[in-house]
């Protein structure tokens, strides 16, 4: 391996994968146009407060994960280890909420955390982020769960499942902190220790810990749907009866709770059977308090992200890997087909075809060979006997059903 291998968590997109990312990315950017979703490109770095102020001081990704570093002028930036925090500083900075009509947002794109690098989670990863600023609800909650599930339908994803649930609101979420806390109180030695510090700070983290001994306590414990005021409790019926008529499958989690300080009311996931414990390729909900505090209006929000290394996962064991060929390989045969090569090539180019070709001239036989590993449909011979007469040869490369054609008319091919 070289000195100057890639940084640990950082990955290399190569060619045989590159065109699954532009297939994720043309369907998100599909479905994003059919939905009415305009793309928005926020820059890769942000001012270390935004995060801090919106994601929480308190919460993994602010205390241990995130990349900052101060800059010539003495500021702090940080890597955006979310898109959620960016977005909503973009919409307040260009005023995007002011048209009048609900503000609907997507983006694609790296996002970086510093956390041990394993299957599917890396320091540069990349996600898919979708929002809707500026409409209160329950419809539209039901409408970003359509979107998603929309999106993985279309990849061809299977065994997903959607995991539903409401985290209440400033009024009535308190009440449940408190109960919850005072129950854990008293199961404290039984936490472990990352439990035990949020605890103090972000109990309702310890919902959503994957340690056995947590989880044990947990299902003991108060649940958040016990608590719900009673705007929150119409507003989550509305998001379930939403989805029940777009036919939208559900279950209910009354533990599923999100890492970041900014959510309320509707919470989500979609869980894959086929990727272990860490399970959820995507997740999102409400986060109508994110723009207030972040110094802009009291916009009503909610939004999702889909993590593209984790979809590419699923595409790659369902079989859905290989990258096409090109539609033809020219194949040079001798020196004197060179120039007839080179036109007969950007003509079918232009005609929105596929080629390949060596240039170099080479036998029959290893141009058969190099037409086969580029998994051409088709190869294109040019040697001499063709050059005599004007034409080229043209095999399929699935049946071997062969014929000539005139080199001056590159329509035929």
């Amino acid at each position: 391996m070289s000195e100057l291998a890639a940084i640990r968590g950082f990955k290399d997109i190569l060619p045989g994968q590159s065109h699954l990312w532009r297939m994720l990315e043309d369907k998100a950017r599909d479905v994003a146009r059919r939905f009415d979703f305009s793309e928005l490109r926020p820059p890769l770095m942000e001012r270390t407060e935004l995060f801090q102020r919106g994601l929480g001081e308190a919460t993994d990704i602010v205390e241990k994960e995130m990349y900052t570093m101060e800059d010539r002028g003495g500021e702090r930036i940080t890597l955006r280890p979310e898109a959620t925090a960016g977005l909503v500083r973009a919409v307040i900075e260009h005023s995007l909420h002011g048209s009048g009509r609900p503000t609907r947002l997507f983006c694609l794109g790296p996002m970086f955390r510093y956390e041990r690098p394993q299957k599917g989670r890396l320091r540069q990863f990349h996600q898919l982020d979708v929002e809707v600023f500026g409409d209160p609800g329950p419809q539209v909650d039901a409408e970003i769960i359509m979107w998603l599930h929309t999106f993985l339908r279309e990849l061809g994803l299977s065994d997903l499942s959607v995991v539903l649930n409401s985290l209440g609101c400033p009024q009535c979420r308190p009440v449940f902190r408190d109960s919850l806390v005072s129950f854990l109180s008293g199961h404290r030695q039984t936490l472990c220790p990352d439990c035990d510090r949020r605890l103090d700070h972000n109990p309702l983290r310890v919902l959503d810990c994957k340690n056995p001994g947590c989880q044990t306590v947990v299902a003991e414990g108060p649940v958040l749907s016990d608590f719900l005021c009673p705007d929150c409790r119409n507003h989550f019926q509305g998001v379930k009866h939403s989805l029940d008529v777009l036919g939208v499958e559900y279950t209910l989690n009354g533990k599923l709770v999100r890492g970041l300080d900014y959510y309320t009311r509707t919470t989500f996931e979609v869980h894959s059977g086929n990727l272990g414990a860490q399970n959820a390729v995507a997740g999102g909900g409400r986060y109508d308090g994110l723009c207030a505090r972040l110094g802009g209006p009291d916009i009503p929000a909610i939004g999702f992200a889909a993590g593209l290394e984790r979809l590419i996962l699923l595409l790659s064991e369902q079989n859905q890997a290989a990258e096409p060929g090109p539609d033809y390989y020219a194949a040079v045969l001798c020196p004197e087909a060179t120039e007839k090569a080179f036109a007969l090539v950007q003509k079918l180019r232009a005609r929105n075809l596929a080629v390949a070709i060596d240039w170099e001239p080479g036998g029959l036989k290893s141009r058969l060979k190099r037409a086969d590993k580029a998994k051409a449909a088709k190869i294109i011979m040019l040697g001499s006997d063709e050059l005599a007469c004007g034409e080229a040869t043209v095999r399929n490369l699935a049946d071997g059903e062969q014929k000539r054609l005139p080199l001056d008319r590159p329509d035929l091919f």
